[in-house]
């Protein structure tokens, strides 16, 4: 199960951390400037992924490289075409006589059409910027227990949504058995992924086919989180998102305008509450979550934001 953070407090730029259950790392959705990410939770995310550069999403990279400098890992960086150049030039901004090889290395895949990922790398002491590969499929990051697959979505230019997903699990009821747990486990499991009733498992001194267990197995659906920022009120993006992000357990979504403001949302291809709450529903999410509301706000503008949301995502 994933646990994801809003570690953006209102009035800041948006930051959302990721943390898979039982893993070692976390992961940093876009890079506003939050003050509730610590120096360790910099240094622990193993992946970072960026909807699009403007300065409200990009601001705190700058943090990200300050504090990951010198823990000598591969860490990977998502965004839309172009972020490779931009992630470099960051970088070289600054002076770095004193840089020892192998400090630090980021990968960064640009999503450069709904199909089409590019790979590149950057690494000290030169900071060259160098092409690996290109993949195929919208699936931009994968681990062993979940992956995450972006969109491309219009927000005048493009910007990514991403959808963090985890694989289903087979799970097995060990005490109901009235067994003890060892290796027979694994190979019960793996019959039953490939559907081999009649594989014999020895369990202490006795013999059985597969299918007599399969009853103390089930499947455990993968959690889903996603997280849709900026984007345009309109039927394209919408269709994508429906698409996208059916059914997921959790999902953020801009709601960057009151309903109020309409105009101002459509003038700057943003969203606004009543219609990221109603998207919500129509896509079947069990949670919606409204963030990264416009700074132009006060704190009680933002609560009648997130009624109009959350009444647009009740309306039956």
């Amino acid at each position: 199960m994933f646990t994801a953070t809003v570690k953006s407090r209102i009035g800041e730029d948006i930051a959302i951390m990721v943390r898979p259950d039982n893993h070692p790392w976390n992961y940093l959705c876009e890079c506003g400037d939050a003050m509730d990410i610590t120096v360790k939770e910099f240094q622990n995310a193993n992946a970072i992924f960026i909807s699009h550069t403007h300065i409200d999403h990009f601001v705190n990279f700058d943090s990200v490289i300050r504090h990951q400098l010198g823990i000598q890992r591969r860490i990977v960086i998502c965004g839309p075409e172009g972020i490779a150049q931009q992630v470099q030039s960051k970088i070289k901004s600054y002076t770095w006589n004193l840089i020892q090889e192998g400090a630090i290395c980021y990968e960064i895949r640009e999503m450069v059409s709904e199909n089409e990922i590019v790979v590149y790398e950057v690494k000290p002491p030169i900071w060259e910027l160098k092409k690996l590969k290109t993949i195929s499929g919208n699936i931009i990051f994968e681990e062993k227990d979940f992956f995450v697959s972006a969109i491309l979505l219009d927000h005048k230019i493009p910007t990514l949504a991403y959808r963090f997903q985890e694989y289903d699990t087979v799970k097995i009821d060990i005490q109901g058995s009235g067994f003890k747990g060892g290796k027979w486990v694994k190979e019960l499991k793996d019959a039953f992924e490939q559907n081999d009733g009649e594989k014999i498992i020895q369990m202490e001194d006795k013999a059985f086919k597969a299918n007599e267990l399969f009853q103390w197995l089930h499947v455990q659906k993968g959690d889903t989180v996603g997280i849709i920022m900026d984007h345009a009120a309109n039927k394209a993006n919408h269709s994508k998102i429906k698409a996208h992000f059916a059914k997921a357990r959790q999902v953020f979504i801009e709601s960057f305008y009151k309903d109020e403001d309409k105009e101002l949302a459509v003038a700057n291809f943003h969203s606004y509450a009543s219609m990221s709450g109603k998207i919500m529903k129509e896509s079947n999410v069990q949670e919606a979550v409204p963030v990264h509301f416009s700074r132009k706000y006060k704190e009680e503008d933002i609560a009648q934001l997130i009624h109009e949301f959350n009444a647009a995502l009740q309306d039956s």
